[in-house]
């Protein structure tokens, strides 16, 4: 596992600041929805935009749920992963506390989309965020919203650090925020 200076520094070159425009480097090599180092991955290039992100993204034939039509799955990996990179932009890390995804329409294979983000409130730990995805034709074809629970850097030693290691269990005060502290168990997503 890292040492705390190592993650520190991890995330510090993460956090930013960034301009508006600026390609944001991925959360790690192996990330689902933006490592390049990872074969099954989205591969998401994500840049700011204001106070929001943005990234262009065609799915292709491993993410086909019905034939010609993109696994709902795979659009809401695409959806946190980008929600994921706004803690660039609050400046301090965060993790997915609940997430949903309202389909609109069929997102298809091979059509080239939009997806945007931002944040639309925050609340002690809590950082609300929505996302729109939409073709180029500007039809909106999904639309997301999210609850990230800020989490110190120590949160990632724990569960197995910034690029790899062996977890451990979670603790009371982990990051999924109940409104019951101290009760493990409870997680409502």
């Amino acid at each position: 596992m890292p040492d705390m200076g190592t993650m520190l520094a991890h995330w510090a070159e993460r956090a930013g600041p960034h301009s508006d425009g600026a390609l944001l480097p991925p959360h790690h090599e192996r990330c689902l929805g933006c490592g390049l180092d990872n074969p099954h991955g989205h591969h998401l290039q994500v840049h700011r935009r204001g106070d929001g992100v943005v990234a262009d993204h065609v799915f292709d034939e491993r993410h086909v749920g019905a034939p010609g039509v993109v696994h709902g799955g795979a659009v809401a990996t695409v959806l946190d992963d980008l929600f994921g990179f706004l803690p660039y932009l609050v400046g301090t890390p965060a993790v997915t506390r609940q997430l949903t995804v309202d389909y609109l329409s069929p997102v298809l294979v091979g059509v080239s989309y939009r997806i945007e983000a931002t944040v639309t409130s925050r609340e002690d730990r809590k950082v609300f965020v929505a996302a729109t995805v939409s073709d180029f034709d500007e039809r909106t074809v999904a639309t997301s919203s999210a609850v990230f629970i800020t989490v110190d850097v120590e949160h990632f030693a724990r569960h197995g650090g910034v690029s790899g290691g062996s977890p451990t269990p979670p603790v009371a005060d982990d990051h999924r925020d109940t409104g019951r502290e101290g009760e493990m168990g409870q997680q409502r997503g």
